[in-house]
């Protein structure tokens, strides 16, 4: 048995799992921030292309029609899914306190996603689209990612099975619920529109199932897991309720999973399907205002500790808006409400708060908070950081107001029989040059980020005693936290 006292023990064996991790957490982090950039281009190129629809069409491969979906699915799979698969697998080696073992070979497989993600890419602006929304990959690259992400998904199980005995923190439901959801739901969408396609109006049931899921029980599970894990371990302080814990997971697995079949209000299809879909997203309230409870008592009486960590600032931000966006989406399936914004550039913008407002933001602050703790080095700039923030905050907001503000008038139009047609796209035009300019704002945060993570990957800048922070830490307690332990990216406290 050591000898070393218990802290010490602790630094030594969380230092060890960091060791095991560091270059594939660092290889999906990297991967993920060059398709953020890319998919950033192409964003901004679709966005101004609704502006100007003639704009760069001499190219065929620069068209709308490829561009959207390319961009599309760049963000789903090269970003979004790259970045949470790094913070899932670092969080639940941390939280199983055991260390990853033959990472070459968690290397290979993220090497595998990444060589699929730009096949597939390849393939759609080549003209060889699905035109199936999420999945417009070509049929061949869809093999590719699928097993690079079995042998991803299998760490994660591998891991949790292997984890010391004792207790099982919310963050790990989430993440082995995540990992385990995620093949089930990419598999069965692929099953049933490509490989043995179903025929008539049943696709786009199995499409709104997919594209509804794969935010709900992939992308949610993994920004709740970390910021479940984040906001206490800033704080130094335990999550609220453990019980308020189980009440948001187990009914975000009851009720998320029928959500999709609100889309399909008014279309050809059984009664009871939507129906109980109308119900089940009216029932989300109750996991949305469970979590919303718990983050917020977690956080009441240190609100101030947002003034200079940024792992916090932005884990924040992204947990308040996932429920802004939640109660949104349920309101969105009331059947009077859903008439006028569906077909509309409002659905747009709910996507948009979703998986940037919500999940891209919270994978900010956690690559905040793990990036200084793989590679022994602090954040360059503070200056920087605050610029990243608040052009991303900024952009998000500004983006989302204009697409949904631009939705709503858009759905009267569309909604009145008097109006022609033509009217409805004239009365959105200034709503989506507004919503051009705020991609522009979220294109030079993605910049202003990358340089960030770039220099810290070569550990550039001035050597840090502490932590980069934001703003001077003010209160006593704060004092108190930052002498007690100045690890980079916020607080540090013992494992939660």
């Amino acid at each position: 048995m050591s000898n070393d006292p218990p802290d010490t023990a602790s630094q030594i064996e969380r230092a060890e799992i960091d060791r095991s991790l560091r270059g594939p957490v660092l290889f999906f982090f990297a991967s993920g921030v060059a398709w953020l950039l890319a998919g950033s281009l192409l964003g901004v190129l679709a966005a101004w292309k609704m502006v100007f629809p003639g704009l760069l069409d001499s190219a065929d491969w620069l068209t709308f029609g490829r561009v959207r979906p390319a961009h599309l699915n760049i963000v789903i799979y090269g970003w979004a899914s790259a970045v949470g698969i790094g913070v899932g697998i670092w969080l639940m080696a941390r939280l199983c306190r055991v260390a990853l073992r033959h990472r070459g070979l968690l290397i290979a497989a993220g090497v595998a996603w990444n060589v699929g993600v730009a096949a597939g890419t390849a393939g759609i602006l080549a003209g060889q689209s699905r035109s199936i929304e999420w999945l417009e990959f070509p049929g061949w690259a869809t093999p590719i990612l699928f097993m690079a992400y079995a042998c991803i998904g299998v760490w994660g199980v591998v891991m949790f099975h292997f984890r010391r005995p004792g207790h099982v923190y919310v963050s790990q439901w989430y993440l082995l619920a995540a990992f385990l959801w995620f093949p089930w739901l990419y598999a069965t969408a692929n099953i049933l529109l490509i490989w043995q396609p179903v025929q008539g109006s049943v696709v786009g049931a199995v499409n709104w199932w997919y594209g509804h899921n794969i935010l709900g029980l992939w992308f949610t599970p993994i920004g709740l897991a970390s910021a479940y894990y984040m906001i206490p371990k800033v704080l130094g302080r335990p999550v609220h309720s453990y019980y308020l814990s189980i009440l948001g997971f187990w009914s975000l697995a009851l009720f998320y999973s029928w959500n999709g079949m609100h889309h399909l209000i008014g279309g050809p299809f059984p009664a009871w399907m939507v129906s109980a879909s109308v119900v089940a997203s009216v029932m989300m309230f109750v996991p949305v205002i469970a979590v919303a409870i718990n983050h917020h008592l977690t956080m009441r009486g240190h609100f101030d500790a947002l003034r200079w960590s940024p792992t916090l600032r932005f884990t924040v931000f992204g947990a308040v808006t996932y429920t802004a966006v939640s109660l949104q989406g349920s309101l969105m399936a009331i059947p009077s409400l859903n008439n006028l914004t569906h077909f509309t550039d409002y659905t747009i913008g709910h996507a948009h708060l979703g998986l940037y407002g919500f999940f891209t933001m919270t994978m900010f602050g956690a690559m905040y908070y793990i990036v200084p703790r793989l590679v022994g080095w602090e954040w360059p700039s503070a200056r920087m950081i605050r610029w990243h923030f608040w052009l991303a905050a900024g952009g998000i907001g500004l983006m989302f107001a204009s697409l949904t503000l631009g939705g709503f008038f858009q759905g009267l139009e569309l909604n009145d029989p008097q109006v022609a047609f033509l009217t409805s796209v004239q009365v959105v035009a200034p709503f989506r040059f507004v919503r051009a300019l705020s991609g522009i704002l979220l294109a030079a945060a993605h910049f202003v980020f990358a340089i960030l993570f770039v220099q810290m990957l070569l550990r550039r800048g001035g050597e840090r005693e502490g932590a980069t922070l934001l703003a001077e830490v003010g209160s006593a307690y704060e004092r108190k936290r930052e002498r007690r332990s100045p690890p980079p990216g916020g607080g540090e406290v013992p494992e939660v």
